[in-house]
């Protein structure tokens, strides 16, 4: 209805947005993807592809092996009396360590088949391995099962590992292991197929002659008979730093190698005992590329740390809103079911102000429904803004009695209601929008509280008239949740920011105290109700008081609305901030209030999109069960949430099945209006005035519902 400057909006955010997000869910992904480790006989490998015969030269070979592109294999064993010792899985903060210093305590060498996700954990580690004389070989980046990828996964897990490896310790694996493998015997087709394509990238494939199992922690003498070769041979030994508890490993090898020494073997590693050259110089591009996957992988975990501990809290948060809110409702409800016994009073005339511009799809239902009101001596004044729809003309058609038109240049809803205001005769003052439909008791309920001289003004029942269809149920369950369990909560704790416009009752004393209306903001009822607070006036809720509104019935127009509805909260917030430092009344507004509106209506909305992606994130990486058990478990607690708040405002159950809905569109798009509100807040921008185009639902709710 106002006039305010109009600035063009800014687009640019939305790109930062979308960016923002796409990173988020990227960062996410690849800690889920990381982090979707499995250490050795957590399960069964996946069965792959056949992958064709395997040579007789695979499986009767020496183990480590050579394939060409063209399948042609040749392979080498260790030495006589040359053992080399290949741990799997790490490195690990816990047992690598460990394993390192009994190595060293015997002058021993070995192979370290490590994956590049733990690489990037633990740098230090794979540092120290290279430091100490010891060599790493490559192991997949997440401990993949190469035989059950396809071919590209299978380059990106070796070129992944490599780069993490390159950059850990500045050299590049030449060696390397695939997951879930043994002895040469054991390979088949599909494992074939996996170490061709390794051999046509370049690397030589280590298997096993002893593999010792000792991930199953059989005990120490069994991983000790497992290891030792047959007599006077050499072998390649596996076992495990990682996956587990080693706490066996370390142990056997505090026998085993003692005992061998003894007997001649000597431990060294793959490439020492087959006299093979030291592996290459890493490039820096490899080096550089290995470092962002390694600050990329320690993100996305940080991320996924934040996002958990954001996640907890606004769980937490929200189950104490929910308690209070419940708490706070039953109160009221036995406030007014006590005060409802008591008969209704009359308290004087009373002034129903109706400012209205190009209201005249409704303007006619709303005016016949405040005349048909059944308190006594009703005057209504409607204030026609400037209406280019013949609003006024409308009006005065009706020729009813105690109805005033006045006819105004258009100055917007504040200075339309201060007109009003102006040429009221009564001490009570009703100030109803232009599209709302009373119930026949409404006024007169409404004012009733009034009766108390500390109160001055009196919040009303607003529902939605037009709830056929998805949005409309949509806004009218969170007309029945969340307003009105917030305006109850608000009323208990002496601390309501707003009489909507749509159906409000005031004092004139209080409304001459804080001189009208207000036009500094868009949400004039919001800010022209804290200022009432802040003068020392009391605000209520009279649920009884009931008034049929027309919803938005597109999402364009409901974005228009509410866009304009947070904006203006956010100015009103900011305007009358000097509360949240103030004493009695206006303290009770700022601490408890302003905090409120703060906290769950900007800061959390502005913050969910983070939420949503750390959900796609969840049905990504995350069990299926335990992701649909959190879904239904938070469905079903809105669900009885928003049942119990139908009951109280004696509404029907039906639209309880779309709840499950709303979380698809209707949640997102208020994050969006809260995120576009808060960036033109802090860009200074001023909102034009976005009107609602009418199509008269509350007309026919009051046909509908007239006798």
């Amino acid at each position: 209805m106002s006039r305010h400057i109009e600035r063009r909006e800014p687009k640019a955010h939305w790109l930062l947005l979308s960016l923002f997000t796409l990173v988020l869910l990227a960062g996410l992904c690849l800690n889920g993807y990381v982090s979707n480790v499995r250490g050795e006989g957590a399960g069964q490998p996946a069965a792959g592809a056949s992958g064709g015969a395997v040579p007789a030269e695979v499986t009767e070979g020496g183990p480590v092996q050579r394939v060409g592109a063209d399948s042609s294999v040749s392979t080498r064993a260790m030495p006589a009396k040359t053992i080399a010792l290949t741990f799997d899985d790490g490195p690990d903060p816990r047992w690598t360590p460990r394993i390192l210093d009994v190595l060293a305590k015997y002058g021993a060498h070995g192979t370290f088949f490590q994956t590049g996700a733990q690489v990037n954990r633990h740098p230090e580690l794979a540092r120290r391995v290279v430091d100490e004389g010891h060599e790493i070989g490559a192991h997949t980046f997440v401990h993949a099962d190469l035989s059950a990828l396809p071919s590209w996964r299978r380059g990106m897990e070796m070129t992944l590992t490599s780069n993490a490896i390159a950059a850990a310790t500045g050299h590049v694996p030449v060696l390397m292991r695939p997951p879930y493998s043994s002895e040469p015997d054991a390979v088949d087709g599909a494992a074939f197929a996996a170490m061709r394509q390794a051999g046509a990238d370049g690397y030589l494939v280590v298997l096993a002659d002893r593999d010792t199992e000792d991930w199953r922690r059989p005990g120490v003498e069994a991983i000790v008979a497992a290891a030792q070769p047959a007599k006077g041979a050499g072998a390649v030994v596996m076992l495990h730093d990682s996956g587990g508890d080693r706490a066996q490993t370390v142990a056997a090898l505090d026998v085993l190698i003692p005992r061998l020494q003894s007997q001649g073997y000597r431990f060294t590693t793959v490439s020492e005992g087959l006299k093979l050259a030291a592996p290459p110089a890493a490039s820096a591009g490899q080096r550089w590329r290995g470092q962002a996957l390694r600050w990329a992988q320690a993100g996305g975990a940080g991320l996924d740390r934040v996002l958990g501990a954001f996640m907890l809290a606004a769980v937490v948060l929200g189950l104490l809103r929910l308690l209070i809110q419940l708490v706070c409702a039953r109160i009221h409800v036995r406030r007014v079911r006590r005060q409802s016994r008591q008969p209704l009073q009359y308290l004087g005339p009373v002034s129903v102000i109706v400012p209205a511009y190009n209201e005249s799809a409704n303007i006619e239902a709303t005016v016949r429904s405040l005349v048909a009101s059944d308190y006594p001596r009703l005057e209504v004044i409607v204030v026609d803004d400037g209406s280019t729809d013949g609003t006024a003309d409308v009006v005065e058609r009706l020729r009813l009695p105690g109805v005033f038109v006045i006819r105004q240049a258009n100055a917007g809803k504040p200075a339309a209601l201060n007109t009003g205001i102006a040429h009221a005769r009564g001490d009570l003052l009703v100030m109803v929008d232009g599209d709302t439909v009373f119930e026949p008791d409404a006024v007169g309920r409404l004012v009733q509280p009034l009766r108390d001289p500390d109160v001055g003004a009196v919040s009303g029942n607003t529902k939605v008239a037009n709830r056929r269809g998805l949005l409309g149920r949509w806004q009218h369950l969170e007309y029945v949740i969340g307003f009105n369990l917030d305006r109850r909560m608000f009323d208990v704790l002496r601390c309501m920011p707003t009489v909507p416009g749509a159906i409000g009752a005031f004092r004139r004393d209080a409304v001459r105290d804080v001189r009208g209306v207000s036009s500094e903001t868009l949400a004039e009822d919001t800010d022209f109700t804290m200022a009432l607070i802040r003068a020392g006036w009391r605000v209520v809720y009279t649920p009884d008081a009931i008034a049929w509104t027309e919803a938005p019935a597109s999402l364009r127009q409901l974005w228009r609305q509410r866009y304009r509805w947070c904006y203006g909260t956010m100015q009103a917030m900011w305007k009358h901030r000097r509360a949240l430092v103030q004493g009695g009344a206006a303290g009770r507004l700022g601490r408890r209030g302003l905090s409120y509106l703060l906290l769950f209506q900007v800061l959390l909305p502005l913050c969910a999109c983070m939420v949503d992606v750390y959900g796609l994130y969840g049905l990504l990486f995350l069990p299926p069960a335990k992701v649909a058990a959190v879904w239904l478990g938070f469905t079903v607690m809105q669900a009885l949430v928003a049942g119990y708040a139908l009951r109280l405002d004696r509404e029907r159950y039906g639209p309880l099945w779309s709840l499950p809905f709303q979380q698809v569109v209707y949640r997102q798009l208020m994050y969006l209006v809260v995120f576009q509100s808060a960036v033109m807040a802090l860009l200074g921008g001023r909102l034009r005035w976005h009107r609602i185009v009418r199509i008269g639902a509350a007309t026919e709710h009051a046909a509908a519902t007239r006798p």
